[in-house]
């Protein structure tokens, strides 16, 4: 292998948090305040800033095994040690093994990436964004907010589902699908069912309170 190829596995320091799923190219804030994981900052600071983010599943006790690496690009130390993180979302990996558990879980990983599409996703990109639009509007229709989409949204199709997937609130487990998803059509599919139903709820709602007001 030549020595300009990217590595396809390396050693990663892990980080499980509950209800967190993070995708390339998306931001994440965190607080650093356990013990373990002001270690694990100080550490990866004096490296390449990178750490893997693995959604933590309560019910079986167990982190995901597909996660998205973290890169730090602002930190703020605080008293006591703790920190204050800026991070952006980088590649997608897949844990192959663990290789530390104490005193924070470091796991061999492989890098993972979507497959080449078998078809033009411009017009799938396209109906999402469409159902975005119709979603916001009936929204702020129906909450009497101005609420307004943000103007750097993704227009490539990969980069687009991985904004929709990060922007779907309470719902960790779908997240986590569409993180796990190596299918960017497959991934927009999803996401334009998602996306129908909350509007087709939404507009049901508008003429209840249109009739009813």
């Amino acid at each position: 292998m030549a020595s300009s190829s990217k590595i396809a596995v390396r050693e990663l320091s892990l980080f499980p948090l509950p209800e967190v799923v993070l995708f390339p190219g998306r931001p994440l804030p965190l607080h650093i305040f356990e013990f373990r994981y002001r270690i694990m900052m100080n550490t990866i600071l004096e490296s390449d800033r990178r750490f893997g983010v693995l959604l933590w599943d309560p019910v079986q006790n167990q982190p995901a095994t597909v996660g998205c690496c973290a890169e730090v690009i602002q930190y703020q130390r605080l008293p006591d040690d703790r920190m204050n993180i800026l991070t952006l979302g980088q590649q997608r990996f897949r844990v192959l093994e663990y290789v530390r558990e104490k005193p924070y879980k470091v796991g061999l990983v492989e890098w993972i990436e979507d497959n080449p599409p078998q078809k033009d996703l411009k017009p799938l990109a396209k109906e999402v964004e469409q159902l975005l639009h119709d979603v916001v509007r009936l929204s702020a229709k129906l909450t009497e907010q101005n609420i307004e989409l943000p103007k750097d949204i993704p227009d490539l199709p990969t980069e687009l589902s991985y904004w929709v997937a990060s922007n779907l609130y309470g719902v960790a487990a779908e997240q986590q699908n569409l993180l796990e998803m190596q299918d960017t059509a497959a991934r927009l599919e999803r996401e334009a069912e998602i996306l129908t139903s909350t509007r087709n709820h939404l507009a049901a709602r508008t003429v209840l309170k249109d009739t009813f007001n």
